[in-house]
């Protein structure tokens, strides 16, 4: 008995050491990245959270509400940067203190906390961007998975396995709601999350499970669409607006069934993506974009492409297939280097950590530069999902190796651009993977679930069994 009290002080104590650790580690990231690192994406998310500009669904309009809500409490635009900082260090420690329940490896729990160091992870921790806050959003989803892999063998109570599901929910709402394609990164985590509170959840388990992310998705997206009522602006027509100028012949594009004004604009764009070497992002290379942007252009940019790409199917795949090997190996853009020059007076806070960071990330992708290459977090991804081990940690990490290489392989018919950040998550995701593969070597391998049993101890007759599958609950 002493021991074990002795056993749950040193644990307890750990885990705060753990905190005092991650506690430390996101004061220095939100003092380095103060008032966060803005691009002009982010600008124009923060004038509309300011109300300097309408809200529109260019950028996610869930975003720019958040920030004006913390703005509205805080008075500082840098609150934004606060709260990804303590949902990203929180989301590690809960991980970190996981692992070390699991697996009493000190060195282990570390290590976990010290992915948010590592040059690929930390270059953008500070960045306000969706992409950002999507990989954030799934981190902590898989922190409320971890923590039910932690309590399901004590069985915890069906109130508290339904309100880990509903954190887990929410985070993997709003992971989609701020990046549309992010659904492919957060439905094997989903799968992870459900098959972390449930060892062997029932058919009834996994619908009401299934309705619950569909509402904490839908009830989100109506509310901030029926109430916000964000402009919209056709963004979709971006990536038809890539496929068109770049796989039609400038021939074809002066003879296009479309108005003489859109026909004009996408003889010019071509000519121009042509000329400065453009593979992507037509709209803002080489577009001559009308003062309504792509609202006017969408319908008939959209009829074009459905028309056109029928007919130049070969040509389609080897441009997207072009489009996607450059993002695998010439990944570009590894850092976001402060605050995007601006007319708000928005200023990096301290410059001198501005430049020591990055020189930490420019130079380890100078010296490492596959760390922040697409190609390598896909390989990783593609060996964590059929190759996880066979420990504790063996479903977590196919989870994730299928989340990641879901979340790379899906930009190959959307991509508009080949930013390290299209590939952030999967590099988070991965790291972690790696080190939970290696930790969980020396683990046992989860018990299989047997009628009767629940987690090694005799199913009492007057508990209740699963509703799903009339099965025991794990």
């Amino acid at each position: 008995m002493g021991q074990t009290g002795w056993t749950r002080r040193v644990q307890r104590h750990w885990s705060w050491g753990l905190a005092a650790v991650a506690a430390v580690c996101c004061l220095a990231t939100i003092l380095v990245f103060t008032p966060g690192y803005l691009s002009p994406d982010s600008l124009d998310q923060l004038r509309q959270a300011e109300g300097r500009k309408p809200l529109t669904d260019w950028h996610p309009p869930v975003l720019s509400l958040v920030w004006r809500a913390l703005i509205a409490v805080t008075g500082s635009i840098a609150s934004l940067l606060v709260l990804q900082c303590l949902v990203f260090w929180a989301a590690l420690w809960v991980l970190a203190r996981c692992v070390w329940r699991l697996t009493a490896s000190r060195g282990g729990s570390l290590a976990v906390l010290g992915l948010g160091l590592l040059p690929f992870v930390l270059t953008f921790v500070g960045v306000v961007w969706k992409d950002v806050h999507a990989a954030f959003a799934l981190l902590a989803a898989c922190s409320v998975a971890f923590t039910g892999l932690l309590l399901r063998d004590r069985d915890p109570r069906p109130a508290v396995r339904w309100g880990l599901l509903w954190l887990g929910v929410l985070l993997l709402a709003y992971a989609m709601l701020v990046r549309k394609n992010a659904f492919l990164a957060a439905i094997p985590v989903f799968v992870m999350l459900v098959l972390a509170l449930w060892t062997a959840p029932g058919r009834r388990t996994w619908v009401m499970c299934a309705a619950a992310l569909a509402a904490g998705l839908v009830v989100p997206a109506a509310a901030v669409s029926l109430f916000a009522a964000p402009l919209q602006t056709k963004q979709g027509a971006q990536i038809m607006l890539d496929d068109l100028v770049h796989v039609l012949p400038v021939d074809e594009l002066r003879s296009a069934d479309v108005s003489p004004a859109l026909r004009d604009r996408l003889v010019a764009s071509a000519r121009e993506c042509e000329r400065v070497g453009a593979l992507s992002d037509a709209y803002w290379a080489c577009y001559r974009r009308p003062a309504d942007g792509l609202r006017g252009d969408s319908g008939e940019i959209t009829s074009l492409w459905l028309r056109e790409m029928s007919g130049h199917v070969p040509q389609y795949l080897q441009y997207r297939l072009l489009l996607f090997t450059t993002l695998l190996f010439e990944t570009d853009y590894p850092y976001k280097a402060g605050v995007t020059r601006n007319d708000l007076g928005v200023e990096v806070a301290h410059p001198r950590l501005e430049d020591m960071l990055g020189t930490y990330v420019k130079g380890m992708a100078r010296d490492l530069p596959w760390l922040f290459r697409g190609w390598f977090w896909l390989a990783v991804a593609l060996v964590l999902a059929l190759r996880p081990g066979k420990g504790v940690f063996a479903m977590p990490v196919r989870a994730l190796g299928i989340s990641s290489a879901a979340y790379v392989l899906g930009y190959l018919p959307i991509m508009p651009a080949t930013d390290y950040r299209y590939v952030y998550w999967p590099a988070i995701a991965c790291s972690l993977g790696l080190l939970l593969l290696w930790l969980g070597r020396g683990t046992p391998s989860p018990r299989p679930a047997s009628p009767g049993a629940t987690a090694g101890r005799t199913l009492t007759a007057h508990r209740p069994a699963d509703a799903g599958d009339q099965s025991p609950t794990h």
